[in-house]
């Protein structure tokens, strides 16, 4: 072996670097196996005032959390909102580096354990999605700055493949209620693929952060969501 890659390995094991830098083809943002049981999930982090801050016990109450769980020899987090909005954010950059150039491909786990009753993303007055991933490519605007976003939602109503839009805010349904719930799905996307499909143009090569989210607030109801094997991989 090259003793350059094999001084890299003995470091990665060794906890000195990190292990995305073992294999160019996939990155793990996160899966979620270095955490406890009930462990509150701080590689990430909530946001406050529109900033990014360490995660805390002070954004979990018993009406919206995010907690590790432990289950089959498997460990992933789950979100919980009840009437409430709730979600934890990862920066690129923050143990994890994503050029979409080398890295279009983002894939998770997830499965949806109660979603929103009567929920529908296409109506802003029951726009709640019991399971999301956003991906956050650029904050735009003079006066006014606003994300640009792809929200891609496990949905309790709506179709896969439906696509809608909220300005600059886009949503992707991946999985639906309407194909059933409770079993872990994988779901893998072209982000690059997505980004030209609903904003008609190129993406930045490097998105700002992602982030998890569950919420219930606009039905007055309650979402149960798992996440796990957070990646990003090559074509």
């Amino acid at each position: 072996m090259n003793r350059i890659l094999l001084v890299i390995l003995m470091l990665a094991l060794l906890g000195e670097i990190p292990v995305y830098a073992q294999s160019a083809g996939r990155v793990v943002i996160d899966d979620f196996e270095s955490y406890g049981e009930d462990a509150l999930p701080v590689k990430w982090n909530a946001q406050y005032n529109g900033k990014l801050v360490p995660l805390t016990e002070q954004f979990i109450d018993d009406d919206e959390w995010f907690y590790v769980k432990h289950e089959a020899g498997r460990r992933f987090v789950r979100a919980f909102s009840s009437g409430e909005a709730v979600h934890i954010n990862k920066k690129n950059g923050d143990g994890f580096e994503w050029d979409l150039r080398e890295h279009p491909i983002l894939a998770w786990d997830w499965r949806a354990n109660i979603l929103p009753k009567g929920a529908r993303e296409d109506k802003d007055k029951l726009n709640d999605s019991g399971a999301g991933v956003y991906v956050v490519f650029s904050i735009e605007g003079f006066l006014l700055k606003r994300p640009k976003i792809i929200k891609y939602v496990y949905s309790s109503s709506l179709p896969v493949g439906t696509i809608y839009s909220y300005g600059k805010l886009k949503v992707i349904v991946v999985s639906s209620d309407l194909d059933g719930s409770g079993d872990w799905i994988r779901v893998e996307r072209d982000v690059i693929a997505d980004y030209k499909r609903v904003f008609k143009e190129n993406p930045p090569n490097k998105p700002l952060y992602m982030r998890l989210w569950s919420d219930s607030d606009n039905t007055k109801s309650v979402s149960e969501a798992d996440f796990d094997n957070i990646e990003i991989l090559t074509r």
